[in-house]
């Protein structure tokens, strides 16, 4: 990694970027997260994302480069964590220094995240960071891996 990695707030013109990388079919085959059209991606992120003030989201930058987000979110009384990057920054240590950084500004723990178990990448990444796995779910008829961070790293 060239150049090093910041976060900043989420502007509305970073959600074209995000839509992107949504629609990669790479990103997609390894989520297993469905790319929603246009208007449902628009509108979630403004919505459920931007205008939720219990969610907690962050742009990933490299230089002046936008390079994804991580965002946290309640789901019934968990607290998850997600992220996306897009592919031209995947395995430059980015996700790394990313998830890093929002971890030390998101406090709230127990943090869970339920990757798609083939997605080895993304299972390690949250695992050298410090969350564990403690089980399997289903979405569908793919198997996730549920992993907790349940003390600050």
């Amino acid at each position: 990694m060239s150049e090093p990695v910041r976060l900043r707030d989420v502007v509305e013109a970073d959600l074209e970027a995000f839509l992107e990388h949504e629609h990669d079919p790479e990103a997609a085959r390894r989520s297993k997260f469905p790319p929603r059209e246009r208007e449902r991606f628009m509108r979630h992120w403004e919505t459920q994302i931007l205008d939720d003030p219990t969610v907690f989201v962050q742009a990933v930058m490299v230089g002046d480069e936008l390079a994804g987000n991580v965002v946290a979110w309640w789901e019934h009384d968990r607290r998850f964590i997600g992220y996306v990057l897009g592919r031209a920054f995947w395995g430059r240590g980015i996700g790394t220094g990313a998830l890093g950084l929002f971890l030390a500004a998101e406090k709230t723990r127990p943090l869970y995240a339920d990757p798609f178990g083939g997605n080895t990448a993304s299972v390690r990444l949250l695992e050298r960071h410090g969350f564990r796995r403690e089980g399997v779910v289903r979405h569908g008829d793919d198997e996730h891996i549920m992993l907790v961070l349940r003390e600050a790293p």
